[in-house]
């Protein structure tokens, strides 16, 4: 080893000390043992050793799941699909599991015992809620005590200015109020307005963050697509609004419908950071909506693949072809001036037409 001379090492002593001196003053050393200190309160850097991070807030080394990998402990997750396709439905299934240590079928909760769930609800009202979870032979669901449901208050003095601070405070105060652990939002469009522009829906998903992070929280918020063709595969680009809001977060996954099956709805992982993919396009999870007693919710019917549940080109088609045979039938033309108009055979017009006449007859 090259030793360096006396006043070599003197000097660099001194800088040492100037420099830990200063780190003292604006908090990263702690006064104890001249270690750096996690102060969140105090810098905008969190600043440790490398090694110090690796026991940092790790109690466990396996990420316990909130509804198997599609959603971990700690992650902001998002939840996307068209309208009316149990979003809601699906959200409040994973809540009251999780209230009342139980499990979703095919997967295993090993989330923390008797945690406490946030549920903002901006979509239903109070009546639509009690209805959809109240039966007129079973009564009401037996929801938990740890279940707290909040939904907006329509005299609340909402600023014209400042909505945004105006919506984390109330979030912060009804976290503190219930010490949840777990806070579902449903949905993102009434957290804030113009999600598709990059810079709200960054501002959104950092205010989303800070607050996981400050109350140690893990997240699940609901969002919606925009009309989409259904020959396609669900990706990223599904998700309305801007790409920063699936960028921020840590997983997201979405519900899509069987074109084969319409009554089927299927899972499919569209993002994770902490676990491989597991439900991908060739292993969607497919599901069914049931009531079980009074609750309302989905029912595992296993795998399949997606490609396998999309629109096919053809389908459009032969619905066009369909649609233009009932119409020309409406205004009055026999089967075979409609085959002559479309360039179909007189007996395929007729079997359209008998088709037709027979799910009016059901449906009424």
């Amino acid at each position: 080893m090259i030793s360096r001379p006396l006043k070599i090492e003197m000097i660099r002593a001194e800088l040492r000390a100037k420099r830990d001196k200063e780190l003292k003053l604006n908090g990263y050393f702690d006064d104890d043992d001249d270690e750096i200190d996690y102060q969140p309160h105090r810098r905008l850097l969190l600043v440790k050793e490398a090694g110090r991070w690796m026991f940092h807030d790790t109690p466990h080394l396996e990420l316990r799941q909130l509804f198997g990998n599609f959603w971990l402990e700690g992650e902001l997750c998002i939840l996307f699909a068209d309208t009316n396709l149990g979003k809601s439905i699906l959200a409040v299934q994973i809540a009251d599991s999780l209230t009342r240590n139980i499990s979703i079928a095919p997967f295993t909760n090993n989330f923390i015992p008797d945690p406490k769930v946030l549920y903002i609800d901006c979509e239903l009202s109070t009546r639509q809620f009690i209805d959809r979870y109240k039966d007129e032979h079973w009564g009401n669901h037996d929801f938990s005590d740890n279940f707290y449901r909040g939904e907006l208050n329509p005299d609340d003095d909402m600023p014209l200015k400042g909505y945004e601070k105006h919506i984390r405070d109330e979030l912060e105060i009804a976290l503190n109020a219930t010490q949840a652990q777990v806070l579902i939002i449903d949905n993102i469009t009434y957290l804030r307005q113009n999600t598709q522009h990059a810079n709200t829906a960054q501002t959104l998903m950092k205010m989303l963050k800070a607050i996981k992070t400050r109350f140690n929280l893990s997240v699940l918020v609901l969002a919606h697509t925009p009309k989409r063709n259904a020959q396609h595969p669900l990706t990223v680009n599904d998700l309305q609004g801007s790409k920063m809001l699936i960028n921020f977060a840590d997983s997201a996954f979405a519900i899509g419908q069987s074109q084969i099956r319409p009554h089927l709805r299927y899972l499919k992982q569209i993002k994770q950071r902490s676990r491989d993919e597991d439900y991908g396009p060739d292993n969607i999870l497919l599901m069914s909506r049931e009531t079980e007693y009074s609750l309302l919710r989905f029912k595992f019917e296993g795998f399949g693949n997606e490609a396998d549940h999309l629109r096919k080109p053809e389908d459009d088609a032969h619905a066009m072809e369909r649609r233009m045979v009932l119409k020309l039938h409406k205004q009055g033309k026999s089967l075979r001036q409609i085959g002559k108009e479309i360039g179909m055979h007189f007996t395929a017009v007729g079997k359209i037409v008998r088709r037709a006449k027979m799910r009016e007859k059901v449906e009424k």
